[in-house]
């Protein structure tokens, strides 16, 4: 349940259309489900403003399906980051609307009758081998009821490719870049923006890019202030971030 679905419960019953022990029957279950091999967060989008995100690297198959039907039992969207064929398989046995992004992983079941699309996100990224930490990060986003637009392919190698998109970098709330290889791009993209940037680093690059880090030390290292950064391949985790700022903002400007 999130926050908007939480509302129109108390309202439904202000307004005498819906019966107070069935509204407190469904409240009962908020706190969370333990179903043996997990424990199910259904308080986590009134907490947090979104609902629990199934990492799923690490379980089985089976263990990610009774997650999502029991997620499902209670809200009307589901995404799961890591996940592979065979998990979205056993998903799609129970949720036949379930989408699997081959790519960057992810899964969605997304039941909502209008996906929100609030603020402006910026996700860039500086090569075509980060597109799918940077598809991550974008298709995370917009689950989470953001408005995205994708700038990739623009890297510091060819600097005229990112400068030719000031406008577009300038009109964000928030930009999430990406890079790989010595992950420069951020560096640069902040130096162009007044909106807080949130760098992931990427594995991306030959053997002394060491999976990463030499991009992680590069980004940690930048002096150009007003940059945050996340883990390596983390687009999950800069979109969770982005979204958390880009909504506050939007919210201030309405």
């Amino acid at each position: 349940m999130d926050p908007e679905e939480l509302r129109s419960l108390l309202q439904a019953v202000a307004r005498g259309e819906r019966d107070i022990e069935d509204a407190a029957e469904k409240l009962s279950s908020l706190s969370f489900a333990d179903i043996g091999h997990a424990k199910v967060d259904h308080h986590r989008g009134i907490r947090c403003g979104f609902a629990e995100v199934i990492f799923c690297q690490g379980k089985t198959p089976s263990q990610v399906r009774s997650i999502v039907r029991e997620m499902l039992e209670h809200g009307d969207v589901v995404l799961g980051t890591r996940a592979s064929a065979a998990h979205f398989q056993a998903v799609a046995q129970v949720a036949l609307d379930a989408r699997y992004f081959e790519d960057p992983g992810l899964l969605v079941v997304d039941r909502r009758e209008a996906r929100p699309s609030v603020g402006h996100i910026v996700v860039a990224s500086g090569g075509t081998a980060d597109a799918a930490v940077a598809e991550e990060a974008a298709i995370s986003a917009e689950v989470m009821g953001n408005r995205v637009t994708r700038l990739y392919d623009v890297g510091i190698a060819g600097l005229h490719r990112v400068l030719a998109h000031q406008d577009v970098l300038r009109e964000a709330n928030v930009v999430i870049a990406v890079a790989g290889m010595e992950g420069a791009l951020p560096s640069l993209v902040t130096g162009l923006v007044c909106c807080p940037v949130v760098a992931v680093p990427t594995s991306v690059g030959y053997g002394a890019s060491f999976g990463g880090i030499a991009a992680l030390l590069t980004m940690l290292n930048s002096c150009a202030s007003g940059m945050g950064v996340v883990n390596i391949d983390n687009g999950f985790g800069a979109a969770a971030l982005a979204s958390r700022i880009n909504h506050e903002v939007a919210a201030d400007q309405r």
